[in-house]
């Protein structure tokens, strides 16, 4: 049996009051550390937390909005005072916006996708940069998309937005590797989240398994990903294993970028 490898270290997890946020708290448990849970749902949240507890993990839940400076740097006080530092900062959070045409799209829906899916990652590099440095370095994940490495048709706001985190990733990675930070970039695919329900949902209304019977029908493995799938990735990704791995981007997505 592989011994577990995050016994004694401290993850920190955005957006995982559900889908692959609360799949990684999940598997971060499992593995021994201790874990700090972050998002605005209160119910979300607390399931999460039964979830790290079930698993045999010790969590904090915190309630935070990502876009505001002052809640993205009491998350990180908070976990980091709780359990004593963070190791791994998994930087999930993130919405998917409107499902329509870049000259329909609406602006104020538009402000709020690139607060949340920029604004908000680097916010929390910002925030817990120093906290991993203070640790003797660490690691960041941030999640990023397929629609960060290509066009996508009625999804403006959000490939704009996924770019970018590809790019902030990049960057943090450049920057912080004389501090032993290392920084990379899942990108899934379709996955069976609530989120790509909201997208099935926004592209075909009347019929949306109809377009996820097209969607997976287009992926060279004809089916959506889960989320334990993705969070299997980032822990590889902030473990020893991956000690030479940082400024990368990895698709999880069944070969669809193939």
């Amino acid at each position: 049996m592989t011994a577990p490898r995050f016994v004694g270290k401290i993850a920190l997890i955005t957006g995982a009051a559900g889908g692959i946020g609360r799949a990684a708290a999940v598997r971060f448990a499992a593995e021994g550390a201790r874990v700090g849970l972050v998002d605005l749902s209160g119910e979300g949240l607390r399931e999460s937390l039964a979830g790290v507890e079930k698993a045999g993990g010790t969590g904090l839940a915190v309630e935070a909005d990502v876009t505001r400076s002052a809640d993205v740097a009491r998350y990180a006080a908070a976990v980091a005072e709780r359990f004593g530092g963070i190791d791994c900062f998994f930087n999930n959070a993130g919405i998917l916006g409107a499902v329509r045409p870049l000259v329909d799209y609406p602006e104020d829906v538009f402000d709020r996708v690139l607060a949340v899916n920029v604004k908000g990652v680097w916010l929390g590099i910002k925030a817990v940069a120093p906290l991993l440095r203070a640790r003797g370095g660490g690691v960041i994940v941030n999640t990023a998309s397929i629609a960060g490495l290509r066009g996508s048709r009625n999804l403006g706001a959000y490939t704009a937005s996924k770019h970018a985190v590809v790019g902030l990733t990049r960057t943090a990675a450049l920057e912080l590797a004389p501090d032993r930070i290392r920084v990379n970039a899942v990108c899934p695919s379709p996955i069976e989240t609530a989120m790509v329900r909201q997208l099935e949902e926004g592209v075909n209304p009347a019929n949306p398994a109809a377009f996820h019977d097209r969607m997976a029908g287009v992926i060279p493995m004809k089916r959506y990903g889960t989320p334990d799938e993705v969070a299997a990735l980032v822990l590889f990704l902030c473990s020893a294993d991956a000690a030479y791995i940082t400024g990368a981007t990895y698709p999880v997505d069944g070969g669809s970028m193939a």
